[in-house]
């Protein structure tokens, strides 16, 4: 009976606490629901990217965008995460609602308002992330009522004032971050009563005067401190000694003085102290640990030997010790280290040489070893590096003559051994393609210029000047694109391309009276006679090719008539009423690469593009390719309406905007001129026509063949891209232009990249940015602005002179500038140093953004 009576109540007490859990676990779960729902109401959300959010929402809430729940013992909401959603509005403390809420990251979106305190309600909140946001004011005492806090991250804000003494009561802290803000004063000491810290940062805080506090020598658990381009000042604190568990110290861009301790350097994988005061030697125990990938010393005070330890340090990956007093012999196992990337030693004193063996160091990318007292041969295996991006080490002792394949490194960008002793001829130069800068000036070099130069199709300055260099400017130099070309003072005779030097100064060619030609002192021809008997031979061949092309276009356009009307073939997606005599017209009167705009007997106005059928592409195979572009709608991307063709002859058939091409547009009269705003708008609708082409659209398409004459503007100037793609219609080479809008690789790989289009877009923009057409000049000579303009930046002090002058003012030369800048990034001559479309859409973005949130601020405000 007691049995019995023992199981009933022993099944009444289960049933009744399942009852109760689930009366409970349903409970918090309206709470939950209620709580998120409350704080949507208070966020602005312009991307809808809370749209899950709702009640009507056939997801739990669990699935919910950014929520991630536990259990606990059931499903609970335990994170939120809704960074980099743009969102804006009122941080609701109605979250605290959530019994285990533990995470909560609003990171990288537009809140602005103080610091949140009403969030220390929030009794489980162990994170805290608001950096990258538009928080604002002081960090209050109360800041001490987020009892649980482990990850404190306010950085990239507007904070401001000083660091409250309430910070040392978070005893549970294990990351501060308040970097990027604009805090001031003295740091508390009580900064080292936060015993759990594992990371703090402090960085680019440059109103923040203070010395480092010797209190942080107490966090024995701290592994990352983060202390660079803030106020610092004064001695390194020897109380350093205490972190043992230091991985990371970055006390860069500070003023800080005396020099550094050894005991907390055993087991760092980075540090960096450079641009501060630090004097004395450099310690021996830096890479004991055998941990170290990143050693960074420069601009300081050092001076001394370096530790031969350095060269055993394995892990070692970048070394830059540069501007600092080192003297003594370089060590030499940093030369052959098996994953160092990156060597900056210039401006020392640094004594030995590059031992072959550096072809061992198969990681090496860049070394920079200039003005020191290097000395001994440039050895053999620097060209075996695959990687070496830079070799600079000008003004030492290198001696004897180049290896021949010195330049074999098949990404090598930049060369500079100037001024050394170096001597013997220039090896022929072919197989580094991407030399972009190459400066072998003030070493004694002997024998020709290497014509081999030539084939480096991306070679932009070049520097052989105070040599001893014989023989005649080759004039296959004319095809590459040189900023900067300097042959002064050598041996160098004949005659001199005019297109070679055009706009450099006369000092790049001073001291070689040999040297004959236009704007030289001493003319290259033998008399009158014999320029009298050229000038008539020129003549007469001139007569005789212009009576050649005159019978051919007869025959082509007797030949194409009579073919036209037997061949004549169409298709259209919009309903055009286009008479053979109409087109007629286009084949009479318009040119091969013209839009020509067409006036229909119904009043309509249309843009026709001729194209020549050099492909022969068949009609089924023309109507597919057309239709792929042809299904494009986007409201930068010109609108194609059909086409006709014969065998010969494709005409797409384009909707005519009202204000022609960009290209016509940056010749208007000065009255006429295209604002900056409005020229603004141009650019951005134009990267993101061609992002959508090559991003969004299905199948991926590249322009090929983009140039202001291929922009298009509507009534409103809103800016629309045509004549892209049009490789798939009418071949490879028919498509391109090849221009001062293509970039240098096309010349030497078959492959077509986002990268080209992000070039002859960057010559797009220094278009806009200079008022200037790209391929003519003020007096209509042939010009090359991307040429042009790096070479007057280069020649000049600032960038302001190739800003457009007709439009320039105070308003926007701040915005003109940083476009000229995204520019010159678009038109790196090495293709994987430009941006991608994406990062340019961006970066035009935020100037317009900045400008527009400027005029706002420049209104008046009505009482």
């Amino acid at each position: 009976m007691a049995t019995r009576f023992n199981h009933q109540f022993s099944l009444s007490l289960a049933l009744t606490f399942s009852l109760f859990f689930f009366t409970t676990f349903s409970f918090t779960e309206d709470v939950e629901l209620a709580s998120l729902l409350r704080f949507k109401a208070s966020i602005d959300d312009p991307k809808n990217s809370l749209s899950r959010w709702s009640k009507a929402s056939s997801l739990h809430h669990c699935n919910w965008t950014g929520i991630t729940c536990t259990r606990a013992p059931s499903l609970y909401v335990s994170s939120i995460n809704l960074q980099s959603l743009n969102l804006s509005g009122e941080i609701s403390d109605s979250v605290c609602n959530l019994p285990y809420l533990t995470h909560l990251d609003l990171s990288q979106n537009l809140f602005n308002q103080p610091i949140p305190l009403h969030l220390s309600s929030c009794l489980t909140l162990e994170t805290l992330n608001l950096s990258a946001n538009l928080i604002w004011g002081t960090i209050p005492d109360q800041i001490s009522e987020f009892t649980a806090l482990r990850v404190l991250d306010l950085s990239s804000n507007h904070v401001e004032g000083k660091i409250p003494e309430g910070l040392g009561l978070l005893s549970n802290l294990q990351v501060l971050n308040l970097g990027s803000n604009l805090l001031t004063g003295l740091v508390p000491p009580v900064i080292g009563k936060l015993s759990e810290l594992v990371v703090l940062d402090l960085s680019e805080n440059s109103y923040l005067v203070s010395e480092i506090p010797s209190s942080i020598g107490k966090l024995d658990k701290l592994e990352h401190l983060l202390l660079q381009r803030s106020g610092f000042h004064g001695a390194v604190p020897t109380s350093f000694v205490g972190l043992t568990s230091l991985k990371v110290l970055d006390l860069c861009l500070n003023n800080l003085t005396g020099s550094i301790g050894p005991s907390s350097l055993k087991n760092l994988v980075s540090l960096d102290v450079s641009q501060n005061k630090i004097t004395g030697s450099f310690p021996s125990g830096v890479c004991s640990g055998n941990s170290l990938v990143s050693l960074s010393l420069h601009s300081n005070l050092f001076e001394g030997s370096l530790p031969n330890s350095i060269g055993e340090c394995l892990t070692l990956e970048r070394f830059q010790v540069q501007e600092n007093g080192f003297s003594g012999e370089f060590p030499v196992g940093l030369w052959s280290s098996p994953k160092i990337k990156i060597i900056r030693a210039g401006n020392n004193q640094f004594t030995g040489h590059v031992p072959d063996s550096v072809s061992l160091a198969s990681s090496l990318e860049q070394v920079e070893i200039d003005n020191n007292s290097f000395t001994n041969t440039i050895p053999h295996g620097l060209g075996l590096i695959k990687n070496l991006y830079k070799f600079s080490a000008s003004e030492n002792g290198f001696n004897g003559e180049l290896p021949p394949n010195f330049c074999d490194s098949p990404v090598l960008s930049i060369v500079n051994i100037s001024h050394n002793t170096l001597s013997g001829k220039i090896p022929e130069i072919k197989n580094c393609k991407k030399l972009v800068s190459l400066s072998l000036a003030g070493n004694a070099f002997t024998g020709e210029i290497p014509k081999s130069l030539a084939e480096l199709h991306v070679l932009t300055y070049l520097d052989l000047s105070a040599n001893k260099l014989t023989g005649s400017i080759p004039p296959e130099l004319q095809s590459l694109k040189l900023a900067l070309f300097n042959v002064s003072y050598n041996k160098l005779s004949g005659e001199v391309a005019p297109s070679l030097v055009s706009g450099l100064p006369a000092s790049f060619l001073q001291g070689n009276p040999g040297l004959c030609g236009p704007g030289f002192p001493h003319p290259c021809s033998s008399g009158r006679s014999s320029f009298f008997h050229k000038a008539l031979l020129l003549l007469l061949i001139c007569l005789l090719l212009a009576l050649a092309a005159s019978l051919f276009v007869s025959y082509r356009y007797y030949r194409k008539k009579a073919q036209f009307k037997s061949t004549w073939r169409s298709e259209f997606y919009y309903p055009l009423r286009l008479t053979e005599q109409e087109l007629m017209k286009v084949v009479n009167e318009s040119s091969p690469s013209d839009v020509y705009v067409l006036s229909l007997s119904s009043g309509e106005l249309i843009a026709v593009k001729k194209l020549v059928n050099s492909r022969n592409i068949s009609s089924k195979a023309l109507k597919a390719e057309v239709r792929t572009i042809a299904k494009i709608r986007h409201k930068n991307v010109i609108r194609i309406l059909g086409f006709c063709f014969t065998d010969e002859l494709i005409f797409l058939i384009y909707e005519h905007t009202h204000n022609g091409s960009l290209h016509d547009m940056l010749l208007s009269k000065p009255g006429d001129q295209l604002q900056w705003s409005v020229r603004l708008k141009i650019a951005l609708g134009v990267a993101q026509a061609l992002a959508y082409i090559s991003k969004d659209y299905v199948p991926h398409l590249l322009h090929r063949n983009l140039k202001s004459t291929n922009i298009l503007l509507d009534k409103d100037f809103e800016p629309k891209i045509s004549d892209f793609a049009l490789d798939h219609i009418v071949g490879e080479a028919a498509s391109q232009s090849y221009s001062c809008y293509t970039a240098p690789e096309n010349n030497y790989s078959k492959k077509a990249t986002e990268e080209m289009d992000v070039y002859s877009f960057g010559v797009v923009l220094l278009e806009l940015v200079t008022g200037q057409r790209a391929e003519e000049g003020a007096s209509g000579e042939s010009f090359d602005i991307a040429k042009q303009v790096r070479r007057k930046i280069n020649l000049t002090d600032g960038a302001e002179q190739v800003l457009d002058q007709k439009i320039l003012s105070n308003s926007c030369q701040s915005d003109m500038l940083k476009t000229l800048d995204i520019a010159l990034n678009c038109i790196a001559v090495a293709a994987e140093k430009r941006p991608s479309l994406l990062q340019v859409i961006k970066a035009l973005q935020c100037i317009i953004s900045s400008s527009v949130a400027a005029s706002s601020e420049e209104l008046p405000v009505s009482a």
